[in-house]
């Protein structure tokens, strides 16, 4: 299965009943192991947790912590991206020139690296 494949499984168990926009995501580490997540709403919207984030907390909770590509797709017309927040996460976890397939509702997709969707990440160099 793809890794785009994956993370369309993934977005069809999301919790959107509020919105309606289902995402999916999935992460290959370097291993090549694979994990998922899904968009989880809440009544009081700012408590849901994003598809990204699920899948990065099955990443960490698998003993694993180094991205190497990154799939998302969503209920939109235009390739679904992840959000700031996100963008930061994945930085946490994958060099700037990890790829991030994004996929739309339609089959359209945008391919860009970690470091072209934020550029000038705060990152661990930052710590040293």
């Amino acid at each position: 299965m793809s890794l785009i494949d994956s993370a369309k499984a993934a977005q069809a168990r999301a919790y959107a009943p509020y919105s309606n926009f289902k995402v999916g995501a999935a992460i290959k580490t370097s291993s090549g192991a694979v994990f998922a997540g899904v968009n989880v709403e809440n009544v009081a919207y700012p408590e849901g947790t994003c598809a990204e984030a699920g899948a990065i907390a099955a990443m960490v909770l698998g003993g694993e912590t180094h991205i190497t590509e990154v799939a998302v797709i969503g209920s939109g017309d235009a390739p679904t991206p992840p959000c700031g927040g996100c963008r930061q996460k994945l930085r946490e976890f994958a060099a700037p020139d990890v790829k991030v397939t994004m996929m739309s509702r339609t089959g359209e997709t945008l391919t860009m690296t970690v470091g072209e969707l934020l550029p000038g990440a705060f990152s661990h160099e930052h710590m040293d």
